[in-house]
């Protein structure tokens, strides 16, 4: 039951006030003319009663039933009724019969034409429960013919939650991990990337900035390798050197974790890849004839990463002098 009145409780404007001494016995719902008035616990119960039953029948698919559910909802509990209501209803509706996109613009004309609604957060709950759904595999209608798959969707419909509520609330941080990790799922690592790091730059310590650096490096680092190997050496390395970067400062900040996931390891292979990177420009060099320049690459890699394998085989090509 508690689960409905948290979720729920905005469909009737309800606000509990168990905290406070003087009321503890009554719930109360403030009305348009901001007048409190007290609902009886016996009121409180069959609307709770009638709101979890309306919930499973829409969560259930039994479009029908949902509909005389909620007319009956608004015939028994008046006050509560009104346009944000009727535009909510609406917005079920299409939920109940898998119009999920549908329904999310409907949900989205709801926050829009009445922001202050107190089914705002009910409305924003159903389009994450949407997105995740479209993240997850669901495929959309189009047309009402074809069925193509929701992944953009889902993606999009989180940067909007993020975009209506911020990154710094519960909700929006919840929609833009959502985001990063379904970017990286799909090898999309430079979306990933700038969503992790809009992430961190609002979340910047514990937990959330902590997950949030590390999948700003992992992201740079995937991008470099996502290059065949025997090619990765062609391509720019300012992604390799942004991950390294990344990787340093999680392992300063984050030590026990870092040596919990070889963060050490990870940064020799980067470094063993910058080196490599640095000896085939080198290479290069020399096979165009071009020896002076070829040995300044040599001594570069000797220098910067003197215990890769990389320099090693730059002082053999040095020696040939």
């Amino acid at each position: 039951m508690l689960e409905y009145r948290m979720r729920f409780v905005a469909l009737a404007g309800v606000v509990v006030l168990s905290s406070l001494p003087t009321v503890t016995a009554d719930t109360w719902h403030l009305e348009r003319g901001r007048d409190w008035k007290a609902v009886s616990a016996e009121g409180q119960g069959k609307f709770l009663l009638a709101v979890a039953e309306t919930k499973k029948l829409v969560n259930t698919g039994q479009t029908e039933a949902a509909r005389k559910a909620f007319e009956a909802l608004k015939k028994e509990f008046p006050e509560i009724a009104g346009p944000d209501l009727d535009a909510f209803i609406k917005a079920e509706m299409f939920y109940c019969k898998g119009r999920l996109s549908k329904a999310v613009r409907s949900y989205d004309k709801l926050l829009t034409e009445y922001p202050e609604s107190d089914l705002r957060e009910a409305a924003l709950d159903r389009q994450f429960a949407i997105a995740k759904a479209f993240l997850a595999g669901q495929k959309r209608n189009v047309l009402g013919i074809f069925k193509i798959k929701g992944f953009a969707e889902g993606v999009r419909i989180m940067e909007k939650i993020t975009d209506r509520v911020g990154v710094d609330t519960p909700l929006g941080i919840k929609a833009a991990i959502a985001a990063a990790e379904s970017y990286e799922g799909t090898d999309a690592f430079n979306e990933a990337y700038l969503k992790w790091w809009e992430i961190s730059l609002q979340w910047e310590a514990g937990p959330t900035g902590r997950d949030a650096l590390l999948g700003m490096a992992r992201c740079k680092r995937a991008v470099y390798n996502s290059h065949a190997e025997h090619k990765r050496p062609l391509y720019d390395a300012s992604n390799l050197r942004t991950a390294k970067t990344c990787y340093e400062r999680f392992k300063l900040l984050y030590p026990a974790d870092a040596e919990e996931i070889g963060v050490g390891q990870i940064l020799e292979e980067i470094d063993e890849q910058l080196a490599y990177k640095q000896l085939s420009v080198g290479q290069y060099y020399e096979t165009i004839g071009n020896r002076q320049s070829a040995n300044l690459y040599y001594d570069m890699v000797v220098n910067d990463w003197p215990d890769s394998q990389a320099a090693e085989i730059a002082r053999e090509m040095r020696s040939k002098d």
